[in-house]
């Protein structure tokens, strides 16, 4: 059997503001744009660069219970776990993007890790994984 996860819903604020922070803050690729009439909101889906695994789907609050989870899908903890092949390139690179980073880079037994916030204050940890470690494996 081969399943996988395709998309993560995060509930955003605003489509377009939402694709700005991803595509030019975080190098994000806009993978698909597409209205869809019938329900009045569109379906928008980005994928970090290079990446062929799981997609986000930015899906736009449409409810007062949807909103108040904007920018805090998780409760408070890290919600969602951007790996990179150079750490030092990214973390550099969004720092000069003006990315806040809650917790500085520190290196840890599965690699280097760095905790930020996007634009709506989710928290994502940017990681560099060791290249033994079992999810590095898979993804090579």
């Amino acid at each position: 059997m081969i399943q996988s996860i395709v998309h993560i819903a995060l509930v955003v604020r605003d489509y377009d503001e939402a694709i700005e922070f991803y595509t030019k803050k975080l190098n994000f690729e806009l993978v698909e744009d597409i209205y869809q009439p019938e329900q009045n909101k569109r379906w928008v889906v980005v994928s970090p660069p290079g990446s062929v695994g799981t997609t986000i789907l930015l899906a736009k609050a449409s409810k007062p219970e949807q909103e108040a989870f904007i920018g805090n899908q998780s409760g408070g903890r890290v919600f969602l776990f951007l790996n990179t092949d150079d750490f030092w390139r990214d973390y550099n690179d969004m720092k000069s993007k003006g990315i806040e980073f809650e917790r500085e880079p520190k290196e840890q037994s599965y690699g280097i890790v760095a905790v930020f916030k996007d634009l709506y204050g989710n928290l994502w940890d940017l990681l560099q994984l060791n290249v033994d470690h079992p999810i590095a494996q898979r993804i090579k």
